[in-house]
């Protein structure tokens, strides 16, 4: 069965993966963004929500998980993480399998994954594209979030694989440092060329 060339997207904590994403979905490319199914998945009547309050008492509401209480169960300890990851990583995993059926006919799909090296899925992939953006740059996109600390910025770094290993093990680089019409013609010009 033929299949479409699957390409791994994936870039640190504010180098600009989800603008890219957006740029490959207007170039015709079909994206399954990861992030967005587990907030789909933990929202209101979300299908992993019982899940989680059995295992995490008290993390849940009316309005599916919040967030802040399931982090503070979470947070820190690894064992809870890995329960946590043992809910949601089988469910997230059986949701790409439906949107690559959804999409068997296309030449070319992206996987949106935040965490492809650290989570081992760029085993997955036929082709990784890693978005980066100067170290500064990065820094001041970061602590512009709201609720973001230069301490928070820190820890999120700390479990993240460097840019500079991500952009050596990349089989291609988007670079966001510049202007977003010159992102948008490099990810167009790569669409192309990846498409087979």
């Amino acid at each position: 069965m033929t299949r479409p060339k699957i390409v791994g997207l994936t870039g640190s904590i504010g180098m600009g993966k989800s603008t890219v994403a957006g740029m490959f979905e207007r170039a015709g490319v079909p994206v399954f963004d990861a992030d967005a199914e587990v907030r789909r998945m933990q929202g209101p009547d979300g299908t992993l929500v019982p899940a989680i309050e059995a295992a995490f008492p008290g993390s849940t509401g009316p309005e599916g998980v919040r967030r802040q209480a399931l982090g503070a169960q979470v947070f820190g300890d690894s064992e809870a993480l890995a329960r946590l990851e043992g809910i949601v990583h089988p469910a997230v995993a059986a949701r790409r399998k439906e949107f690559l059926a959804q999409h068997a006919g296309a030449p070319l799909v992206v996987f949106d994954i935040p965490l492809l090296f650290e989570k081992g899925g760029h085993a997955q992939v036929d082709a990784i594209v890693v978005v980066s953006a100067p170290a500064d740059v990065q820094r001041e996109r970061v602590l512009r979030r709201p609720g973001m600390t230069a301490e928070k910025f820190a820890q999120i770094l700390a479990l993240q694989v460097p840019d500079e290993e991500k952009r050596a093990r990349a089989d291609h680089v988007i670079d966001t440092g510049g202007p977003l019409a010159e992102t948008e013609v490099a990810v167009r010009a790569l669409a192309a060329e990846l498409a087979p």
